[in-house]
């Protein structure tokens, strides 16, 4: 009798084990899964905040584009000559913002040049699309290498020094400028918005890449 007494109380034993082994192994998956679901609901909520400040850039973006820039001045981009031409080219503004050009352009793959280009080129690059950034001695050290950092960022951009300007810092495109303060002035930012690949733009798109790489 104690045998079969010790043999039921074994089993008793065995599976009492098994009941609590049972309990820690569903314990073990609800953990598991609530654990997981945190972390879903986490990368949902991130995803979710990451589109919110994504779509508020471009928000931003449309808004800048659609903005017009503070004391730009503007050309007709239809009437401005787009012909290749090999003379020389007398251009009414300084620097140029659009008119007959060389038929090579100046390359504009978010590139600086610390000497000054020919304006012939760089009108065919502004034709294409780009941003011309230019400077006098007037400009601080500080901005024109903000402004160069700026331009290595940005394909369809190029960069450039301009002595007889009129303002310390210009920025061009086909048929727009504008003198700025500053690097941090805000309108530097909307006019590479507006203006890089701009609605103004005669060939969007065009090379800047396999043209004039250095005065």
């Amino acid at each position: 009798m104690a045998s079969k007494s010790q043999s039921a109380e074994r089993k008793a034993r065995i599976e009492e084990m098994r009941r609590a082994e049972r309990a820690r192994e569903r314990r073990s998956r609800a953990l598991t899964i609530g654990a997981s679901a945190v972390v879903v609901v986490a990368l949902v909520a991130g995803g979710a905040v990451l589109l919110n400040k994504e779509s508020e850039k471009k928000e931003q973006a449309k808004a800048a584009a659609a903005s017009p820039v503070k004391d730009e001045k503007s050309w007709d981009a239809e009437k401005l000559g787009r012909n290749h031409v090999t003379t020389n080219v007398t251009y009414p503004m300084n620097p140029p913002v659009g008119g007959d050009h060389n038929q090579v352009w100046m390359n504009c793959d978010g590139d600086v040049y610390t000497d000054p280009i020919p304006n012939m080129n760089a009108v065919h690059s502004l034709e294409h699309g780009a941003v011309w950034v230019t400077y006098n001695d007037k400009a601080s050290d500080g901005d024109v290498k903000a402004l160069g950092e700026k331009v290595k960022k940005t394909t369809y951009s190029l960069m450039s020094p301009v002595k007889d300007q009129a303002g310390a810092i210009m920025l061009s495109a086909w048929g727009k400028q504008v003198t700025v303060d500053s690097a941090t002035d805000k309108r530097v930012d909307q006019f590479f918005t507006k203006y890089v690949q701009g609605e103004q733009t005669p060939e969007p798109g065009a090379a800047c890449t396999g043209g004039l790489d250095k005065p």
